[in-house]
């Protein structure tokens, strides 16, 4: 069974205006590419703030990414505190939660200020073990997520119908459905005078004191910035290029009975990642929604990857293997060496290009973090407290430095073997790897993905593969 579009494209409302192609030449002061949450969200802020705003999506809005996560809007990001506490500091630690606490909130007001449904559940989040090796890791991350000011703490009861060595829990925070939510935002943004062209794939960036940006069919955008907030930026800069690597995941989801539902969100490491959460549903049932088996992409064996995550939810969760049917999708994440997304000026010598990129999987806080602190930059507001933590200019840390060097020695194996197959990514040359069931082509180096007739589903390539 080849993956199904998400339920969260499927359950939401078609937008209530079209946003055809660009069919023209434009000026704006601030050009956006990409239509995610965290494109949407920072163009929306801007146009609020009286910029002329043109946000330009290569797809559909809220149809990538953001439209094929698990729709978790939590601060707890598996086991990251104690590792920002080890390596950056207890200061770095809090204003990381700082942030993602800060992104839950606004979520909430904006839905209340726009009078927009998106099926908010406060709840809490859990990051759990199963053995007693990792539950010393998850009893020393319960202590500095509390130490960064998360209202956290250490349990071994977590509603789950199976017991767990020790879990982090921290209290009140949210579900929801993070299409309807871009649906509410981008509505709000077009009625403040902000542009959206879906189906207009940019091709070329060229900064200056004038940035231009030719899309395909050859008409050019010009704008005094522009917010790269494409996922893997459409242009990298090699100091930004290197700190940035791919997994891909795949989710599995089922309506279940309400009684066989566990109430809070999960998360485990272990068993090559679980991601457990329910969605409402009518009829006394909820959406058990499965995430995991984390892999590169172009690395082969994904459908056997979705028959193991089924059959593990199968295992698990009572009435999941009765549902009468499984949806399937998948979504990629952009990671960092250090594990920090990196929000602002795209490389030192840059003034006008902005990226939000390298969320490692926790992209719902992130980009709605990333649009307070990008609309700071291009507005002269008074920045955030954590601008310094995800600034793409920061030193890498000398103990990232060896990963970095072996995922570059990976990329130029993938480039290599390139040149002797001859299916290779239009990017950067570096080989394709055939995804059998998703059906499309997929590059390991930089994520992306082509269907099976060349055509572009994801960038940064911009160009089809030859027939």
């Amino acid at each position: 069974m080849r993956p199904d579009s998400s339920y969260w494209m499927e359950s939401a409302p078609p937008p209530g205006s079209a946003y055809p192609p660009l069919d023209r030449d434009l000026r704006a002061d601030v050009v956006v590419v990409g239509a995610g949450i965290a494109g949407l969200c920072t163009a929306r802020e801007l146009a609020r703030a009286g910029r002329e705003v043109t946000v330009l999506e290569a797809g559909r809005i809220a149809a990538g990414v953001t439209g094929h996560t698990t729709g978790k809007l939590t601060s707890l990001h598996g086991l990251c505190y104690e590792r920002l506490r080890h390596r950056q500091g207890a200061g770095a630690a809090t204003l990381y939660a700082d942030a993602q606490q800060d992104a839950l909130g606004d979520v909430t007001r904006l839905c209340a200020e726009l009078g927009v449904d998106a099926e908010i559940e406060h709840r809490p989040a859990y990051t759990y073990a199963l053995d007693e090796e990792g539950a010393a890791k998850v009893r020393t991350e319960a202590a500095a997520a509390a130490a960064a000011g998360l209202p956290a703490t250490a349990v071994t009861d977590t509603g789950l119908p199976y017991s767990v060595a020790a879990a982090v829990r921290v209290e009140d925070q949210l579900q929801f459905h993070p299409r309807r939510f871009l649906l509410g935002v981008v509505n709000d943004l077009v009625a403040h005078g902000g542009r959206v062209h879906e189906g207009t794939r940019v091709t070329e960036l060229h900064e200056g004191t004038d940035c231009r940006l030719t899309v395909e069919g050859g008409h050019t955008v010009h704008a005094a910035d522009v917010v790269l907030a494409t996922h893997f930026p459409l242009r990298c800069h090699t100091t930004l290029l290197m700190r940035l690597s791919l997994r891909r995941e795949l989710v599995v989801a089922a309506p279940v009975e309400e009684r066989h539902v566990p109430y809070g969100m999960y998360l485990t490491p272990e068993q090559g990642t679980r991601s457990v959460r329910s969605a409402p549903l009518d009829g006394g049932r909820r959406l058990l929604i499965v995430a995991g088996e984390a892999f590169e992409p172009g690395s082969g064996g994904v459908r056997e990857r979705y028959e193991r995550l089924e059959a593990w939810a199968r295992e698990r969760f009572p009435g999941f293997a009765e549902a009468p049917a499984v949806q399937r999708w998948a979504a990629q994440d952009v990671h960092t060496a250090d594990g920090l997304p990196c929000i602002g000026h795209e490389h030192p010598d840059t003034e006008h290009v902005y990226v939000a990129t390298g969320f490692g999987g926790w992209g719902l806080s992130n980009g709605v973090a990333a649009a307070r602190l990008l609309t700071a930059h291009l507005t002269g507001a008074p920045r955030p407290a954590w601008t310094e933590l995800v600034d793409p200019r920061r030193r890498l840390p000398a103990r990232e430095v060896p990963g970095v060097a072996g995922h570059q020695a990976g990329v130029a194996r993938h480039f290599v073997a390139g040149l002797r197959t001859g299916r290779r990514c239009t990017h950067m040359g570096c080989e394709l790897g055939f995804n059998d069931a998703e059906q499309t082509w997929e590059c390991p180096c930089h994520g992306s993905r082509f269907a099976a007739d060349g055509s572009v589903l994801q960038g940064p390539a911009t160009s089809p593969l030859e027939s």
